[in-house]
């Protein structure tokens, strides 16, 4: 790489060098010119990828350090400069954070100014009384910690990953409102909130003045709770965005599945989605959606981000990438449907 102009400023020798020993090229000075789109994050002026990595699983201690960062940088190259993470991301808890943080120092920290970096805190983390739910004493000492794994000074948007029944929804914001007063965050954001419990937090919110921006949900084309929760209208007309997980109901919506179960995927993997999910109801659907994808040129996950990114509350949509590959293949997306195609969707998900 000719540039040497990082974020406004030129790199020093050392640093260049430093970069090049570690990873022996630079992030490619094109990234903002192929055809990522940016959105904003409801009314803020914060804007998103439409696409967004996130480092739920695959960035573990359990996984390849070389491919977790060749993933990062292809996702950096193509413009996805927004990077998901929480406390608990692993396996192990933690190791998520430190991997980020090591390819950080070992590459990325001058692109820092690039970046939106997100984590959270809201489920158990540590034993005791201090290591989960939404407390200032928890959600403090949490964002304190993940800093340190990250070797970062602040994150942009921190969110509280859960809603906790047992803390007051005032003690939660307002612990969110006072680590961006701290400088720790730029913004904040809750996740897994319903339009109630949202509603909620929002008046809280709104006295305080706290920066929210985000909802971090759950939403794809086998999961569409919060349209009946009525949450993408209420986020549209309240001025915050959605940030969208799971929007490949974690596999189920890709091309992983057609043929059987690979022993490489997650279902023998995790606990989290079950073989017994492929029923023969769902195979053919997850056909159907796959030759209604190949219509419109696509593969049925770049159909399923489509889908959910139709949708003017969503800032951007998190996927999960094992590879480089992955990341190339779940970017190429086209969130304008036709009234027809709405329809054609509608009628397979019936």
């Amino acid at each position: 790489m000719k540039d040497r102009f990082v974020s406004g400023r030129e790199l020093d020798e050392e640093t260049y060098r430093h970069l090049l020993a570690n990873r022996g090229r630079l992030p490619d000075p094109m990234r903002y010119r192929k055809g990522m789109t940016y959105r904003a994050a409801g009314r803020s002026g914060l804007r998103l990828p439409e696409v967004s990595l996130g480092l739920w699983q695959n960035f573990g201690s359990v996984d390849s350090f070389e491919i977790m960062r060749d993933t990062l940088y292809t996702a950096f190259d193509n413009g996805i400069c927004h990077f998901d993470l929480a406390n608990d991301y692993g396996p192990r808890s933690g190791s998520a954070e430190e991997n980020f943080g090591r390819i950080l120092k070992e590459g990325l920290a001058p692109y820092r100014d690039e970046m939106c970096i997100s984590t959270k805190a809201g489920y158990p983390m540590w034993e005791g009384p201090y290591g989960d739910g939404g407390s200032k004493k928890y959600l403090t000492a949490s964002l304190d910690q993940s800093l340190r794994r990250m070797g970062l000074d602040y994150v942009d948007i921190f969110y509280h990953h859960r809603p906790d029944p047992a803390t007051p929804i005032e003690e939660t914001c307002l612990a969110l409102h006072g680590i961006v007063m701290q400088g720790k965050a730029l913004y904040v954001g809750i996740s897994n909130y319903s339009r109630a419990q949202t509603e909620a937090a929002i008046a809280v919110f709104r006295e305080l003045k706290t920066p929210f921006v985000l909802n971090q949900v759950r939403y794809n084309l086998l999961d569409r709770h919060i349209e009946e929760d009525g949450l993408p209208a209420y986020a549209e007309r309240e001025g915050f965005g959605l940030a969208v997980y799971s929007p490949l109901e974690q596999g189920l919506l890709t091309d992983r599945y057609a043929n059987g179960v690979p022993a490489d995927s997650r279902m023998h993997k995790t606990k989290t989605l079950k073989e017994d999910l492929l029923t023969p109801a769902m195979l053919q659907r997850l056909g159907r959606l796959r030759e209604f994808a190949a219509g419109r040129g696509q593969t049925l996950s770049a159909l399923a981000l489509s889908w959910v990114l139709r949708q003017k509350a969503v800032a951007t949509v998190i996927i999960g990438a094992s590879s480089s590959a992955q990341v190339l293949e779940n970017m190429q997306v086209d969130p304008n449907f036709t009234e027809e195609e709405v329809r054609a969707v509608e009628e397979i998900l019936r």
